[in-house]
Protein backbone atom coordinates (compact mmCIF):
# COMPACT_ATOMS: atom_id res chain seq x y z
CA UNK A 1 0.00 0.00 0.00
CA UNK A 2 1.13 3.50 -1.54
CA UNK A 3 -0.78 6.08 0.06
CA UNK A 4 -0.29 10.27 -0.01
CA UNK A 5 -2.07 11.83 2.99
CA UNK A 6 -2.98 15.88 2.13
CA UNK A 7 -4.64 18.30 3.81
CA UNK A 8 -4.77 21.60 5.43
CA UNK A 9 -3.15 22.40 8.86
CA UNK A 10 -4.94 21.00 11.77
CA UNK A 11 -6.94 18.27 9.32
CA UNK A 12 -5.27 15.39 11.60
CA UNK A 13 -3.11 14.36 8.91
CA UNK A 14 -0.04 12.98 11.26
CA UNK A 15 -2.32 11.13 13.31
CA UNK A 16 -4.79 9.59 10.85
CA UNK A 17 -1.78 8.56 8.90
CA UNK A 18 0.62 7.40 11.88
CA UNK A 19 -2.73 4.78 12.88
CA UNK A 20 -3.58 3.93 9.42
CA UNK A 21 0.37 2.80 8.60
CA UNK A 22 0.46 0.82 11.75
CA UNK A 23 -2.88 -0.96 10.29
CA UNK A 24 -1.54 -1.47 6.69
CA UNK A 25 1.68 -2.75 8.45
CA UNK A 26 3.48 -0.01 6.36
CA UNK A 27 6.23 2.51 6.76
CA UNK A 28 4.93 6.18 7.97
CA UNK A 29 6.89 8.85 6.47
CA UNK A 30 6.41 12.63 7.42
CA UNK A 31 8.61 15.22 5.95
CA UNK A 32 9.60 16.84 9.64
CA UNK A 33 11.04 13.19 10.67
CA UNK A 34 12.73 12.84 7.33
CA UNK A 35 14.55 16.16 7.70
CA UNK A 36 15.17 15.33 11.64
CA UNK A 37 16.52 11.71 11.05
CA UNK A 38 19.06 13.25 8.55
CA UNK A 39 20.09 16.48 10.44
CA UNK A 40 20.58 13.71 13.78
CA UNK A 41 22.75 11.54 11.40
CA UNK A 42 24.80 14.33 10.13
CA UNK A 43 23.94 13.72 6.76
CA UNK A 44 25.07 16.40 4.09
CA UNK A 45 21.55 16.48 2.57
CA UNK A 46 20.22 17.27 6.53
CA UNK A 47 22.94 20.30 7.41
CA UNK A 48 21.28 21.60 4.04
CA UNK A 49 17.71 20.83 5.82
CA UNK A 50 19.19 22.33 8.66
CA UNK A 51 20.23 25.40 7.48
CA UNK A 52 16.40 26.67 6.43
CA UNK A 53 14.88 25.30 9.56
CA UNK A 54 17.28 27.47 12.00
CA UNK A 55 16.53 30.38 9.42
CA UNK A 56 12.73 29.43 9.92
CA UNK A 57 12.41 29.23 6.13
CA UNK A 58 10.47 26.11 4.27
CA UNK A 59 12.87 23.71 3.11
CA UNK A 60 13.44 24.02 -0.56
CA UNK A 61 11.76 21.68 -3.16
CA UNK A 62 14.20 20.53 -4.41
CA UNK A 63 16.02 19.67 -1.39
CA UNK A 64 12.67 18.15 -0.12
CA UNK A 65 12.50 15.96 -3.25
CA UNK A 66 16.03 14.54 -2.51
CA UNK A 67 15.38 13.63 0.82
CA UNK A 68 12.00 11.84 0.40
CA UNK A 69 13.59 10.14 -2.26
CA UNK A 70 16.56 8.65 -0.37
CA UNK A 71 13.84 7.47 1.99
CA UNK A 72 11.69 5.99 -0.06
CA UNK A 73 14.64 4.05 -1.78
CA UNK A 74 15.27 2.23 1.82
CA UNK A 75 14.16 -1.55 2.11
CA UNK A 76 11.74 -1.12 4.37
CA UNK A 77 9.74 1.28 1.96
CA UNK A 78 10.08 -1.65 -0.33
CA UNK A 79 6.24 -3.10 0.61
CA UNK A 80 5.07 -0.01 1.35
CA UNK A 81 4.48 3.64 2.56
CA UNK A 82 2.21 6.15 3.94
CA UNK A 83 3.47 10.14 3.11
CA UNK A 84 2.52 12.73 5.25
CA UNK A 85 3.61 16.05 4.17
CA UNK A 86 4.34 15.82 0.63
CA UNK A 87 3.65 16.01 -1.95
CA UNK A 88 3.12 20.09 -0.62
CA UNK A 89 3.34 21.30 -4.27
CA UNK A 90 2.60 20.23 -7.98
CA UNK A 91 6.65 19.95 -8.61
CA UNK A 92 7.03 17.77 -5.35
CA UNK A 93 4.14 15.53 -6.89
CA UNK A 94 5.82 15.61 -10.06
CA UNK A 95 9.30 14.66 -8.59
CA UNK A 96 7.57 12.05 -6.43
CA UNK A 97 6.36 10.60 -9.82
CA UNK A 98 9.89 10.24 -11.07
CA UNK A 99 11.12 8.88 -8.18
CA UNK A 100 7.96 6.18 -8.06
CA UNK A 101 8.29 5.75 -11.91
CA UNK A 102 12.20 4.65 -11.59
CA UNK A 103 11.29 1.56 -9.16
CA UNK A 104 8.04 0.56 -11.15
CA UNK A 105 5.39 1.81 -8.68
CA UNK A 106 2.82 4.16 -8.29
CA UNK A 107 0.77 5.36 -5.59
CA UNK A 108 -2.54 3.27 -4.39
CA UNK A 109 -4.23 6.77 -3.49
CA UNK A 110 -4.17 9.84 -2.17
CA UNK A 111 -6.09 10.37 0.83
CA UNK A 112 -7.77 14.32 1.26
CA UNK A 113 -9.21 15.15 4.98
CA UNK A 114 -11.18 17.77 4.43
CA UNK A 115 -12.44 20.00 7.10
CA UNK A 116 -13.56 23.45 7.27
CA UNK A 117 -11.31 26.68 8.09
CA UNK A 118 -13.82 27.27 11.33
CA UNK A 119 -12.90 23.79 12.74
CA UNK A 120 -8.99 23.99 11.74
CA UNK A 121 -8.99 27.61 13.27
CA UNK A 122 -9.97 26.38 16.72
CA UNK A 123 -8.43 22.53 16.72
CA UNK A 124 -5.12 24.61 16.09
CA UNK A 125 -5.51 27.63 18.59
CA UNK A 126 -6.60 24.71 21.17
CA UNK A 127 -2.90 22.92 20.34
CA UNK A 128 -0.70 25.92 20.50
CA UNK A 129 -2.52 26.71 24.12
CA UNK A 130 -1.88 23.00 25.59
CA UNK A 131 1.75 22.40 23.66
CA UNK A 132 2.49 26.15 23.92
CA UNK A 133 3.66 26.46 19.82
CA UNK A 134 3.80 29.75 19.06
CA UNK A 135 2.94 29.51 15.61
CA UNK A 136 -0.48 28.19 16.29
CA UNK A 137 -1.55 32.02 16.36
CA UNK A 138 -4.48 32.83 15.13
CA UNK A 139 -3.15 35.17 12.28
CA UNK A 140 -0.12 32.84 11.31
CA UNK A 141 -3.10 30.47 11.24
CA UNK A 142 -4.77 31.83 8.57
CA UNK A 143 -1.35 32.25 6.14
CA UNK A 144 -0.54 28.83 6.53
CA UNK A 145 -4.40 27.70 5.47
CA UNK A 146 -3.87 30.37 2.51
CA UNK A 147 -0.41 28.85 1.75
CA UNK A 148 -2.10 25.38 1.65
CA UNK A 149 -4.88 26.73 -0.79
CA UNK A 150 -2.38 28.10 -2.78
CA UNK A 151 0.19 25.74 -2.94
CA UNK A 152 -1.26 22.09 -1.92
CA UNK A 153 -4.89 22.32 -2.67
CA UNK A 154 -3.97 22.09 -6.31
CA UNK A 155 -3.09 18.67 -5.66
CA UNK A 156 -6.06 17.56 -4.96
CA UNK A 157 -7.27 18.40 -8.46
CA UNK A 158 -4.60 16.72 -9.77
CA UNK A 159 -5.31 13.25 -8.13
CA UNK A 160 -9.06 13.21 -8.59
CA UNK A 161 -8.15 13.57 -12.43
CA UNK A 162 -6.05 10.90 -12.23
CA UNK A 163 -8.87 8.43 -10.29
CA UNK A 164 -5.96 8.74 -6.84
CA UNK A 165 -8.29 10.66 -4.59
CA UNK A 166 -9.83 9.53 -1.65
CA UNK A 167 -12.41 11.97 -0.03
CA UNK A 168 -12.45 12.05 3.84
CA UNK A 169 -14.46 14.35 6.11
CA UNK A 170 -11.78 14.66 8.53
CA UNK A 171 -14.58 16.81 10.77
CA UNK A 172 -15.73 13.86 12.66
CA UNK A 173 -13.71 12.30 15.65
CA UNK A 174 -10.33 10.63 15.09
CA UNK A 175 -11.69 6.97 15.51
CA UNK A 176 -14.90 7.48 13.28
CA UNK A 177 -12.49 9.07 10.80
CA UNK A 178 -9.53 6.12 11.16
CA UNK A 179 -12.76 3.65 10.89
CA UNK A 180 -13.64 5.13 7.13
CA UNK A 181 -10.39 5.37 5.91
CA UNK A 182 -10.08 1.74 6.93
CA UNK A 183 -13.31 0.89 5.12
CA UNK A 184 -12.21 2.86 2.40
CA UNK A 185 -8.66 1.20 2.09
CA UNK A 186 -10.65 -2.44 2.09
CA UNK A 187 -13.32 -1.59 -0.25
CA UNK A 188 -10.31 -0.81 -2.79
CA UNK A 189 -8.73 -3.71 -1.78
CA UNK A 190 -11.12 -6.03 -2.57
CA UNK A 191 -11.92 -4.40 -5.56
CA UNK A 192 -8.69 -4.95 -6.90
CA UNK A 193 -8.55 -8.92 -6.29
Amino acid sequence: MRLVFIGPPGAGKGTQAVRLAAWCQVVHLSTGDVFRENIRAGTPLGAAAREHLDAGELVPDALTDALVADRLAEADCASGFILDGYPRTLAQADALDHVLAESSRELDGVIELHVGDEVLIDRLLTRGRSSGRSDDTAPIIRRRLDRYRNDTHPLVELYERRGRLIRIDGDADPDSVQRRLREDIEMRTTSKE
